[in-house]
């Protein structure tokens, strides 16, 4: 009957930051960011999807932070980011930015990777000055554009308005999520992850998502509902990877195709079978290699040209 915002230990246990701070947003909005890793090192931006918190990239962090500067931020209303009445695209990308210019030098370049609400956040952003300024490269994780409720394989029936209604009722519910049980275990496990998820996924994704505040989900459910940005896609010109679980119910592979479509300057696709949506806790050594290769190929090299310029 916890109510734990995430589990304590194990892999999936947020590790501790060397610093937190507060990004301010363009209409104030305030946000939590936590550093992990060395200074100087090369640096990685994540941005975590609805009704979750930094702790969801907590297997990432422990990974990468050995020899990068993982920056984490929670998103408005979500974990220690106090709620705001502004939730909108345009709202995520001015957080975004908000969390660039408090955490890079200028001019500083950093691969961001973002899932679900988080790649949205980085499509939202892609043609915003501050976002060319500093992305490097880019991983999507379990995201789409467009035509999430009507794509969602959450319900299920065949295509159509009803099936469209139902989930746009089912995934925009006002009823709390309530204590994690293992009825809550089941039915977040059908909902967002693969078959074969270890029960110790399970329970990292409930604590994080139960803890969600249950107006904070509601809000953003509206958001993503109406949610078009296949015209930001095609600003997206900084390279950039798309990987997603084939058995992904929230945001099915149709969505990452038709990412890897309109993007100008796509340089990998993975579609990981058997997974579902909650990538990063479903794969962790996987994605956190994904970003690794993105930081050596885009970053890396930029970062020892500019050594020997120095």
């Amino acid at each position: 009957m916890s109510r734990l915002m995430h589990v304590v230990n194990g892999p999936y246990a947020p590790p501790v930051p060397v610093r937190e701070l507060t990004a301010v947003s363009a209409d104030g909005a305030r946000l939590h960011v936590e550093v992990h890793g060395p200074d100087g090192a090369p640096a990685v931006v994540l941005s975590h999807g609805w009704s979750c918190s930094t702790a969801f990239w907590a297997a990432q962090i422990r990974d990468l932070a050995d020899d990068h500067r993982v920056i984490a931020y929670d998103q408005r209303g979500h974990g220690r980011s106090p709620a705001n009445p502004v939730c909108s695209a345009d709202a995520l990308a001015d957080d975004l930015e908000a969390v660039l210019a408090a955490t890079l030098a200028p001019g500083e370049k950093a691969v961001l990777a973002g899932h679900s609400m988080g790649g949205m956040t980085l499509i939202a952003a892609a043609g915003r000055d501050r976002f060319r300024e500093h992305a490097g490269a880019v991983l999507l994780c379990s995201t789409g554009s467009s035509q999430l409720v009507a794509e969602s394989l959450v319900v299920p029936m065949r295509a159509g308005r009803s099936r469209t209604w139902l989930t746009r009722k089912v995934l925009g519910s006002r009823a709390p999520l309530g204590p994690v049980t293992p009825v809550a275990r089941r039915i977040l496990k059908y909902a967002t992850m693969g078959p074969g998820s270890a029960p110790g996924m399970v329970e990292a994704c409930a604590r994080i998502v139960h803890a969600c505040p249950r107006k904070v989900r509601y809000a953003w459910s509206h958001v993503l509902d109406t949610l078009d940005l296949d015209h930001r896609v095609r600003e997206l010109t900084v390279p950039a990877a798309v990987l997603v679980g084939t058995a992904d119910r929230m945001t099915p592979l149709v969505h990452a195709r038709s990412l890897v479509a309109a993007l100008p300057n796509c340089v990998g696709s993975t579609e990981l079978p058997g997974l579902g949506h909650m990538t990063p806790v479903e794969a962790p050594a996987l994605v956190a290699t994904r970003i690794r290769e993105l930081v050596s190929t885009y970053i890396g090299s930029q970062r020892i040209q500019q050594k020997e310029g120095a």
